[in-house]
């Protein structure tokens, strides 16, 4: 396994109408991916993630139970294994965000992680649930309606090319899963999010670079661009980035375009940064037990 890992990020608009069809949105969003892991492919890359519930528009904006057909079986549903099919195509390991039915109407919001050979690794289910509302007109992040908090923990993948881990947009806000991924052995945590300028726009470069430098490993961010109708909530500002262990950017992509963001990973930098700082070696795990502890 190399040292040097070539990784690429994919922000993207939304090309359809929120009240066209839940079948119209994945068949023209699944369309666009493809080529844009292509022109990926084309640029050597090596991991590629997807931003959040890729395949329509971030329909958490309204409460409404058309988005249930959007929901697909994990690792069964056709997305996931017509992109096991590109993985193994292009020998590219793929994180890949959608909307997860389990049983008959339980519901995830989750990352399948597909490796370079086209095989199903498994899969990260968000922790976090957000449910606020943004502006004045019923709109927000209402993804209790959607989601069940996810129930697996924070899962390690060992890829072809790195170890890797998966921490989904709103889960960036709390530092306490970003560390179990670093101690569960990720060298790359991607997370990719759907989140509009306003309230946390000033966090977006201030908290995850914070988890590369406190964990030692480096963390992809994916946002999508453009503004999602009929609610136009607010801009998605696209700005994925790759930050390093040191906490510095490495890659930016524009706030405005479809763009395929590609970075270049050095795992020895990890080896390097956590020499020098120790973290893990100075962590005091048996002074924290009241954080585990019901505190208002």
């Amino acid at each position: 396994m190399s040292d040097q890992v070539r990784v690429g990020l994919i922000q993207a608009s939304n090309d359809v109408d929120g009240a066209e069809p839940v079948v119209l949105h994945k068949e023209k969003a699944i369309e666009k991916h493809i080529r844009m892991i292509e022109e990926a492919a084309e640029k050597g890359v090596q991991i590629v993630c997807l931003q959040e519930i890729f395949y329509g528009p971030y329909f958490c904006s309204e409460q409404n139970s058309k988005w249930y057909e959007a929901a697909e079986k994990v690792p069964d549903g056709p997305t996931t294994k017509q992109f096991q099919e590109l993985a193994k195509k292009h020998s590219m390991v793929i994180v890949l965000p959608i909307y997860e039915v389990e049983g008959i109407a339980t519901y995830y919001n989750t990352a399948a992680v597909i490796d370079a050979d086209g095989s199903y690794l498994g899969k990260y289910r968000k922790n976090h649930i957000p449910h606020v509302g943004v502006g004045d007109n019923g709109y927000g992040f209402w993804e209790k309606f959607y989601f069940k908090p996810g129930n697996m923990g924070y899962p390690v993948f060992d890829t072809a090319y790195a170890k890797i881990g998966v921490y989904i947009c709103y889960d960036r806000h709390f530092p306490e899963g970003a560390r179990l991924l670093g101690l569960n052995g990720a060298e790359i945590v991607f997370n990719p999010s759907a989140t509009v300028a306003g309230l946390s726009e000033y966090l977006w470069k201030l908290e995850q670079p914070a988890h590369a430098v406190a964990n030692g490993y480096f963390l992809a961010a994916i946002n999508r661009v453009g503004t999602e109708g009929p609610w136009n909530m607010g801009e998605f500002y696209g700005q994925s980035y790759i930050v390093d262990p040191r906490g510095q950017f490495t890659a930016m992509a524009s706030r405005d375009e479809d763009e395929v963001l590609v970075g270049d990973v050095d795992r020895k930098l990890i080896r390097e940064v956590r020499d020098t700082w120790q973290f893990y070696r100075d962590r005091r795990p048996e002074t924290y037990d009241e954080m585990i502890q019901q505190i208002p």
